[in-house]
This record gives C-alpha cells, sequence and structure tokens, in this order.
C-alpha cells in the first residue's frame, strides 16, 4: 500500500489499474476504511483505474493532529484532488458514500471543473443534525470508538444480510474500533457542523444518486432532497440494502455505476451539462 504526505500528514492509499484508462476516486464511509469497495474492485479494473484512501484516523491514514482544528469538507476534498494529482488525472469520476458523499458535494460545489461525473450514495445535504453528530463525538472521546461500535455497525447493514451473515457486523466492529478516536469525533462535528443547502444548484457536473431502502442514516427522503438540490438528479434507491451498497449489493452497484459512466469517459472537453 502506497502512502503520500499531504498537509503534513500521511494518507494510505491505493492507485489500481491501467494508466491508460479513466481514474475513479472512491471515498468511504464514516467509521470504515477503504477496503469497504474491495467487492467491486475486479469487475472496474480491466475499463477503470482506481484510487481509494483511508479518511483521517481510519484504516492506515495517520490521525487528523490534535492542533489541526476542526476538519471541513475542504480538506477532505484537499485530499480527494491531491490523489488525484498523484495518479496525474486532471479529471477522474467520483464516487462517495455517507461521509464519501458529502466529500463528493464539495467537490461538485467548489471544484466540478475536476470531475468527469460524481456518484454520491447514502448521504444528504444534510445528515442528521447537529445535536446528534456532537453527541457522539462527545461519547467517542469518553467512551472511545471501540465501547460504540456494537450501536452503531448495524445500522449499515440491513437485518437480513447481519442475519445471513453474522462475521460481517463481527469482523467491521473491530475495524471500526482500531481507528483513532479524535479523528472520528472531529468528522461527527463536522457532519453536524457543514451543510451544502443552496450550493449544489447548476453545477456542470453529471451527478447519481443511490441509497439503500433500508438505510436509517440517510433514508430515502434525504436522498429525495438531496436529488432536488442537484437540479432533479436521477435517484435509484435499492430494495434490501441499508447504508453500504458496495457490501451489500455489488452487482447492482456497479451496473448502477457503468451506466453512469457509459459514454462520459472522454476527459479532453467533455461537456457534462446534461
Amino acid at each position: 500500500m502506497p502512502f503520500a504526505n499531504i498537509e503534513k500528514r500521511t494518507v494510505a492509499y491505493r492507485l489500481l489499474g491501467a494508466e491508460a484508462n479513466p481514474l475513479v476516486v472512491f471515498a468511504h464511509p464514516l467509521g470504515m476504511t477503504q477496503t469497504v469497495w474491495d467487492e467491486i474492485l475486479s469487475q472496474l479494473l480491466p475499463h477503470y483505474r482506481v484510487l481509494t484512501w483511508d479518511l483521517p484516523g481510519h484504516g492506515a491514514s495517520q490521525a487528523w493532529p490534535t492542533e489541526g482544528g476542526a476538519i471541513t469538507p475542504a480538506d477532505l476534498a484537499a485530499e480527494a484532488l491531491a490523489l488525484a494529482d498523484i495518479a496525474g488525472a486532471e479529471r477522474f469520476h467520483f464516487v462517495g458514500t455517507s461521509i464519501g458523499g458529502v466529500i463528493g458535494q464539495q467537490l461538485i460545489a467548489a471544484h466540478g471543473e475536476r470531475l468527469l461525473t460524481a456518484t454520491l450514495t447514502n448521504t444528504g445535504v444534510v445528515i442528521g443534525n447537529a445535536e446528534l453528530w456532537n453527541t457522539r463525538a462527545g461519547r467517542v472521546r469518553t467512551e472511545g470508538l471501540a465501547a460504540m461500535t456494537r450501536e452503531i455497525v448495524p445500522r449499515w447493514f440491513a437485518p437480513a444480510r447481519i442475519e445471513a451473515e453474522p462475521a460481517l457486523q463481527d469482523g467491521w466492529c473491530v475495524q471500526m474500533g482500531r481507528g483513532d478516536a479524535e479523528s472520528y469525533a472531529r468528522l461527527c462535528e463536522m457532519l453536524g457542523r457543514d451543510t451544502f443547502t443552496g450550493r449544489l444548484h447548476g453545477k456542470r457536473v453529471s451527478i447519481l444518486l443511490l441509497g439503500g431502502l433500508e438505510d436509517a442514516a440517510t433514508p430515502p427522503a434525504t436522498l429525495e432532497a438531496l436529488a432536488q438540490e442537484c437540479d432533479q438528479a436521477p435517484l435509484e434507491i435499492f430494495e434490501g440494502v441499508a447504508h453500504v451498497p458496495s457490501i451489500e449489493a455489488p452487482a447492482r452497484f456497479v451496473a448502477a455505476l457503468l451506466r453512469h459512466w457509459a459514454g462520459r469517459d472522454d476527459v479532453e472537453g467533455q461537456d457534462v451539462s446534461e
């Protein structure tokens, strides 16, 4: 796994596939890692170059510095752009789930010229509310991440999936518990503080929205509100899926991505106004 130094912090990333192929940058959900994309890589790599990375204090990426202050969507989007620069890609497809979708909204709002397309899944222009996120941030700081995994991780997956595969929940509880509590807490505070209401209209980016019918964190109504903010961007809701379609429905997820990307891989002067 390669590492990059971005703003004096070590970031773990993967860059896979042929350099000649269009680049896709993936941003994972809060509490997870870049391995959330593993089940779809084999279907994409014959035709796309894939870049994934671990958010601050997640996976193998360094924690956010204590003296670094609040984390903002602009900070996280800057990481995505820096990694795309390392890959040598002026323009790229972007896919983000949950907080990864918030990063995508920042890219759409401020850096649309870098995007071939944007796919935002299980996210919202507003996710939850400030009180909820600040309460969670406080609990993470006092109780630790490991103590909260059994409360948070089950919300990621549809109950039927957990019943059929209990090790899925157990494994992600282990992974989440290894993260940096302070970085996680600051990301919670970001979700409660920074929203994109009124910032996504009229952007010349081809946007696709995906959600899960059983997602309690970002239910279909949250995606519908985001679609309105994105000038009625197309929205597809997966039945039997909660918060993480790349794990819960990888074949459907890849099919939706490929449909969205079809005809939009021309990096040179592509018109994305539709």
